[in-house]
């Protein structure tokens, strides 16, 4: 868990910073109105709400938007293939860069999951695939794409399923 933590804090950015600070500005100013106008009991209440959801909703969403947007990617897998003679999945893609930024690294993620005719089902199975692989690639310049080969194994299931990609890129 601490090493989780220390990865964390170690791949933030300037921007992150900003939007931290800025956060917990947005707290004070609302707490600081709370105390203010405590006479009128609901203004009061509201600025406390507003202080609180912006203390503890503003960094979680405001990050996740924030990478979303400044490290800007598309991944396309291109094939996937069952091995005969091996319990092994071969996946083929590409991870785009359509960012202004450059690449350091990416963490591409293949997820295998079930797949049944209930699509309500198939919704819920795809939130918890069965098997994960993740690879680290290296710089992708501005503009520019990486083709990798992603190998999930061992891979023992024998019906029907799909693979999903992801890259999560800095």
């Amino acid at each position: 868990m601490n090493a989780k933590i220390a990865a964390f804090i170690d791949g933030l950015i300037s921007y992150d910073y900003i939007l931290f600070i800025g956060s917990f500005v947005f707290f004070i100013l609302f707490i600081i109105l709370t105390i203010l106008l405590r006479k009128k009991i609901t203004l009061a209440l509201l600025f406390l709400f507003l202080g609180f959801t912006t203390l503890f909703l503003g960094p979680t969403v405001g990050y996740v938007k924030m990478h979303k947007y400044l490290f800007k990617n598309s991944v396309i897998l291109e094939s996937q293939k069952k091995l005969s003679f091996t319990e092994t999945v071969v996946v083929k893609g590409r991870v785009i860069n359509e960012s202004n930024y450059d690449f350091k690294n990416c963490k591409v993620t293949a997820s295998a999951y079930k797949v049944t005719k209930n699509e309500y089902k198939n919704f819920l199975l795809k939130l918890k695939p069965f098997k994960k692989r993740s690879m680290l690639t290296t710089e992708i310049p501005k503009g520019g794409s990486y083709d990798f080969k992603l190998f999930i194994e061992p891979f023992t299931y024998s019906k029907e399923y799909n693979i999903s990609l992801e890259a999560d890129c800095q």
